[in-house]
């Protein structure tokens, strides 16, 4: 018999009954330890017009690749991702040097010393035009040029700009200066006003912690109650199983040409690319614009299973109206493991042209109004404090990132979030927004509320969206603005009327375009019971509004500060020694994470095991003497020990992920690795120590890792991730990544039931484990 502990006994054994306002202050937000450690040597005063290679010659007596890196990455205004990469700013007055040497550098040196190369840098250098003239030009000149002339000028030498030109021009730009060129650079849609100066469109996220399409549908007749939603209804799966990310689009596409917007607005379950693929030949025609996260290197993107021939070879396929849905963030790349030296900054940039180039692909040969939709999603705030964990470095962040995206040729909008453990609260993300909108990016995310109810982070809700409407004089897409008068809940004076923010009344109208005869209050009656059921599953509607139209119902409101209040306490929960012991055949294991605290804000402290952990691996090894297991179960705290200890969570999901397992032949290991401050690739690091010394370099040999998943939810949701890879490469560091791991999230006793989540989870690791491996053939 397992046993269990209760919510109530782990709160009582960890003393967390008390307010999260003690563990909020007790964990010492508000100081940011910058040390020394992270930072550039200090950047001398630059003598007269010197650029940034002369000083690097008069110090070094010839080009340094480290100091020339330093220098570029002090020129930033101070973010703590920089400060992880070790090139932050030593000073002010060394970031005020490194600006004014960037200042003096001519764009044709700068271009002709790459800071990093590979075969993205050379993609973006082929599709960045030659202009001989502007290389002459200082950073100086050009930035001078960029904030002084108007956008047709601006427009005409953009496409001579390479990404690190860009990156390294809007180092030097205050917040105001980034506005100033966000207020006059825009790349709308074509056929659309999406992206055009004085509109904000808005990408509505109907996100369910179990993919239910029910969820995610009503979400959305919920956003466009309050006129919100014009670009995309993009919905970010739990599962990556095709069949299930089919479902979704087809339910989605259904939504979308019941009401005849099928050339106004597309869907989008973001997936892997190469699964929406396989979605649209199980349900050809129903998918809509195609979604793939992109990184600044070749190497960052191979975490997303992602290659320059494999993103072409899609883009040749995207015939039609609806092209590319690409998502960045400053941080993934390093995050990642994929730093090479170079600042986020930089990394960012390259991104944007990668995205260009594939966007020049898709719209070759076609006239400017038949090119196919690209827009780009900038994620700024969702990985956490080792990026930033500021409210004013997500404000410059999103500043930057708006402008230089724009200055590719983008249509670039903005996820505006934040996670539980940065220093960024959720009344505070309102200022975020206040300060960021100035400069006009092309649209928002939109949820019911902040948020999000799978995700577990804090973005825009629909009612910041009709504030900043309201507050900037911002429009949405025509196309749709006149939809929303359709169906009645916006006027033919543009104001609200009577139906708006009731998403039943929405309902309504899709049933009558559905040609359904029933009364309207029948009707009306099913909507509000639906959605009685889909807050019991744990997913908000926004339903009326408070004072004002442009705020959430103040119960509504209550519960979303209680959610938040709850995640605080999750985050610095500690797994006590007692849940562990009752584990069975649990191994007590650590990371090189020193407490709580360095766990949240250093993460990669969390994946890298002990000197004591990797000793008690070697003698878990040798007590299998010559029959080591199929699979390795790993388990970890996370960034949310509850999502383990609460009753009905861990113990059933262990209890029948074991039994699915055995039925389908596989041994298990006798004893589970159990980490406290475990991140993900702890778990790899694990089958590294385990798998990598065995003979046989062709055998399969997994790890399925459960893990709290980041709280805010309120679910106290974990996830399984499942890994099965032949041992030989077990046998290499860091072979083993997210690339060839798929995972299955969201699960709770109030989401994706653990019982059922372990049969999924067992399913998966039979697919994987039986699929012959990319690198088998290779394997001697």
């Amino acid at each position: 018999m397992l046993q269990k502990i209760s919510r109530k006994e782990f709160l009582t054994q960890v003393g967390v009954l008390g307010t999260s306002a003690f563990l909020f202050q007790a964990c010492d937000f508000k100081s940011a330890n910058k040390g020394v450690m992270g930072v550039s040597p200090v950047i001398a005063e630059p003598a007269d017009s010197e650029d940034i290679f002369a000083y690097i010659k008069r110090k070094h007596g010839d080009h340094d690749l480290t100091l020339y890196r330093q220098i570029v990455g002090a020129a930033n205004e101070f973010k703590e991702g920089d400060l992880t990469l070790g090139i932050a700013a030593e000073s002010e007055q060394s970031r005020i040097n490194a600006r004014a040497l960037l200042a003096n550098t001519r764009i044709r040196d700068l271009k002709s010393h790459s800071l990093f190369t590979d075969e993205i840098y050379e993609l973006i250098a082929e599709n960045t035009a030659q202009n001989e003239e502007l290389d002459t030009w200082t950073l100086g000149e050009l930035k001078e040029f960029v904030l002084s002339q108007p956008e047709a000028e601006i427009k005409a030498i953009m496409p001579a700009l390479s990404s690190d030109v860009i990156a390294c021009l809007v180092k030097m730009m205050s917040n105001e200066e980034l506005i100033q060129v966000g207020q006059k650079v825009f790349n709308p849609i074509p056929g659309t006003q999406i992206g055009s100066k004085g509109y904000l469109s808005a990408r509505v996220q109907p996100n369910s912690p179990t993919d239910n399409p029910t969820d995610i549908v009503w979400q959305v007749f919920d956003a466009w109650s309050y006129g919100v939603g014009d670009l995309v209804l993009g919905t970010n799966p739990v599962s990556s199983d095709p069949k299930s990310v089919a479902e979704i689009e087809k339910a989605l596409y259904d939504l979308i040409t019941t009401f005849g917007l099928e050339k106004t607005i597309s869907n989008c379950v973001l997936s892997h690319i190469d699964v929406q693929a396989e979605a649209e030949k199980i349900h050809p025609g129903t998918t809509g614009i195609w979604f793939q996260s992109i990184a600044g290197t070749v190497k960052a993107n191979q975490t997303f299973d992602v290659s320059i021939p494999k993103m072409q070879a899609h883009m040749e396929s995207r015939t039609g109206q609806f092209g590319l849905y690409a998502e960045t963030g400053q941080g993934a790349d390093f995050t990642n493991g994929h730093g090479e030296g170079f600042d986020m900054l930089v990394h960012e940039s390259r991104k944007y042209g990668f995205v260009r180039a594939l966007q020049s692909q898709l719209s070759r040969g076609k006239s400017p109004e038949e090119a196919p939709w690209v827009h780009v999603n900038d994620v700024a705030g969702f990985i956490g404090p080792e990026v930033f964990k500021t409210k004013e470095q997500l404000v410059r962040c999103c500043l930057e990132d708006t402008v230089m995206g724009k200055l590719h040729g983008l249509t670039i909008g903005l996820d505006v979030c934040s996670t539980l453990h940065m220093d960024v609260s959720l009344d505070e993300l309102d200022w975020c927004i206040e300060q960021i909108m100035p400069a006009n990016p092309a649209y928002l995310m939109a949820l019911p509320t902040k948020n999000d109810p799978m995700l577990s982070y804090l973005t825009t809700g629909f009612y910041n969206h009709v504030k900043i409407r309201e507050q900037f004089g911002y429009k949405i897409n025509d196309a749709m603005w006149d939809f929303f008068k359709k169906i009645e809940v916006i006027g033919a004076d543009n104001r609200p009327t009577e139906h708006f923010g009731d998403p039943t009344w929405v309902y309504y109208q899709y049933r009558l375009a559905k040609k359904d005869l029933r009364t309207k209050e029948e009707i009306l009656a099913e909507g509000r019971k639906t959605i009685a059921e889909i807050e019991a599953r744990g997913v908000p509607i926004a339903q009326g509004f408070g004072e004002n139209v442009w705020d959430l119902h103040p119960e509504l409101d209550k519960k979303i500060h209680e959610l938040y209040e709850d995640a605080k306490v999750s985050l610095w929960a500690e797994m006590p020694s007692t849940f562990v012991q009752a584990i069975p055949a649990a191994l007590p294991l650590i990371t090189q994470s020193k407490d709580r605290k360095d766990y949240v804000y250093h993460p990669e402290t969390g994946e890298k095991l002990s000197a004591k952990t990797t000793e008690q691996l070697k003698a878990m090894q040798a007590g299998w003497e010559n029959d080591a297991p199929d699979v390795q179960i790993v388990i970890s705290d996370g960034l949310n020990a509850l999502a383990l200890t609460d009753e009905g969570h861990l113990f059933p999901f262990l209890e029948n992920l074991s039994t699915q397992l055995k039925s389908k032949g596989y041994r298990l290991a006798p004893q589970h690795a159990v980490f406290t401050h475990g991140r993900v690739r702890a778990g790899y690091a694990t089958g590294e120590e385990l798998f990598g010394n065995l003979k046989d370099p062709k055998q399969k040999k997994g790890i399925i890792h459960v893990i709290g998943e980041r709280p805010g939810s309120g679910h106290h949701a974990f996830s399984a991730y499942i890994t099965a890879a032949p041992v030989a490469l077990w046998s290499e560091k860091g072979k083993v990544d997210h690339d060839i791991t798929r995972v299955v999230s969201g699960i709770s006793d109030t989401s994706l039931l653990p019982t059922l989540a372990a049969e999924e989870v067992a399913e998966i690791f039979d697919g994987l484990y039986k699929k012959e491996h990319i690198s088998d053939q290779s394997i001697a």
